[in-house]
């Protein structure tokens, strides 16, 4: 933990546990700082072949939220080194490129599916709320 006056905001608690999605790096909401208005988390999706499930079910906030999804190929950045499945609404988007993804309060979004995951993805969700909630 780095020292000083502001380190408190300084976040370095590296989680390491895996499961079957990946590896949940990082969370910040008002549990951890009280009065946050936003959460994140921050997460790697490992490479396999088939099917990666991560949110199944339709769902939407009432707040906004940005979903991200970035490949790590160091020689073309924007290739998302897998397919994603994700839907707003009732429309399916395939996303092959790295990208963000703004889902307005209210906009039923997910499910969102990974496919073929040949490099790892690096994944992370902020919302305007002090905590997730669906």
């Amino acid at each position: 933990m780095a020292e000083g006056r502001h380190a408190s905001l300084i976040i370095d608690d590296l989680r390491t546990e895996k499961d079957e999605i990946g590896t949940l790096l990082y969370q910040l909401d008002d549990r951890k700082m009280a009065g946050l208005p936003f959460f994140t988390d921050c997460a790697w999706v490992w490479p396999r072949p088939g099917e990666i499930v991560m949110e199944a079910k339709a769902h939407s906030h009432d707040f906004d939220e940005v979903v991200t999804v970035f490949g790590t190929d160091p020689e073309d950045p924007q290739n998302l080194c897998a397919e994603v499945e994700f839907w707003l609404e009732d429309e399916k988007y395939t996303l092959t490129k790295s990208c963000l993804i703004y889902v307005p309060k209210g906009l039923r979004h997910c499910p969102i599916i990974f496919r073929n995951v040949t490099r790892p993805i690096f994944h992370y969700i902020v919302g305007g709320a002090g905590r997730y909630s669906a």
